[in-house]
């Protein structure tokens, strides 16, 4: 049980890394998708991959 922890966090790190290193259009979009993703880890996570690596340049 204590792996799927440490691959949850990982996988909840990289969301945020990737986050902060995607170019946007606009700058206050990252914002946005931090707050989801910090916010809401779970779900902000699942909506990062599917909606939001989408919308980077």
């Amino acid at each position: 049980m204590f792996g799927l922890g440490i691959i949850g966090f990982l996988i909840y790190a990289y969301t945020i890394y990737d986050v902060v290193i995607s170019n946007f259009h606009n700058s206050s979009d990252r914002v946005v998708w931090l707050l989801i993703v910090i916010l809401l880890p779970l779900l902000g996570t699942v909506l990062w991959f599917l909606v939001g690596r989408s919308k980077r340049i």
